[in-house]
């Protein structure tokens, strides 16, 4: 098939955590190898690579790659007991990544999802299991905080898929609702700090929304709920501000935390 040649950056940035020789120029071949596969200019592309050093993991290798289409952002993360094989896998990832977003970009461009695409079920994300640090361990490494965007739930969806996350933190746009969109084996799931169902815009989603709001904890009180429930993450709302938020557990085994801006 013959594809477009969409401009692309000079070179990608790689970084490497932990002791990985040889790994930085074998994913910036691998990774520069599927920009092909691009709809839109690649305007940036970034790998990370890490390395567990705990000889417990099985998988040590984790490898995350970031790519700017023209602003749009596009998410793969694998992981693998090798570097090369993460790697590889993260190249294919990627390939499915940039092929699902070609079939999709008019409908992306035109902020509405096509009917019948982006829906649970199309291409399942490969997030790494969480390493099982001792709770007593665990720390907040990591504190996103940004200003949520406001999107109905199909965006919301497309968001999610391309940046190959199991959850998005966004305002949904009909209801005006700090809510989070997830996956589960029936399909997509919308939680909101307030329900209001009669309100959100879905368009052509298939979405069930979860009728609980979400509970208001402080960050102590939610970790403890976090780590009671064995689930990846727990959205709740701040019990200062009544906002909502998402604490997750982190591959390495420690917490990230997102958040809106104070």
């Amino acid at each position: 098939m013959n594809r477009r040649s969409p401009t692309v950056p000079e070179t990608v940035r790689v970084r490497v955590h932990g002791h990985l020789p040889g790994a930085d120029a074998y994913a910036e071949e691998k990774v520069s190898s599927v920009f092909k596969y691009a709809p839109e200019p690649i305007l940036d592309a970034s790998v990370r690579l890490t390395k567990h050093e705990d000889p417990s993991v099985r998988r040590k290798v984790v490898a995350q790659a970031n790519l700017d289409l023209r602003g749009r952002l596009i998410r793969a993360q694998v992981e693998a007991e090798t570097a090369h094989e993460a790697i590889d896998r993260l190249a294919q990832r990627l390939r499915r990544q940039l092929e699902k977003s070609a079939r999709n970009w008019q409908a992306i461009k035109g902020r509405q999802p096509k009917p019948g695409s982006w829906r649970h079920g199309e291409e399942p994300s490969e997030r790494p299991p969480f390493f099982p640090r001792p709770a007593e361990e665990r720390e907040v490494v990591r504190h996103k905080a940004f200003t949520l965007a406001k999107l109905p739930v199909g965006e919301a969806a497309i968001e999610m898929d391309l940046m190959d996350y199991d959850f998005h933190l966004f305002t949904e746009r009909g209801s005006e609702e700090d809510s989070v969109l997830y996956r589960t084996p029936e399909g997509y799931r919308l939680a909101q700090v307030h329900p209001r169902p009669r309100h959100i815009e879905t368009g052509e989603v298939d979405v069930s929304v979860s009728e609980h709001a979400a509970p208001r904890l402080n960050l102590a009180e939610a970790i403890e709920r976090l780590d009671l429930s064995g689930l990846p993450f727990l959205f709740y709302s701040d019990a200062d501000r009544g906002r909502g938020q998402v604490i997750y557990h982190r591959y390495d085994g420690h917490y990230g935390l997102i958040t809106p801006p104070e």
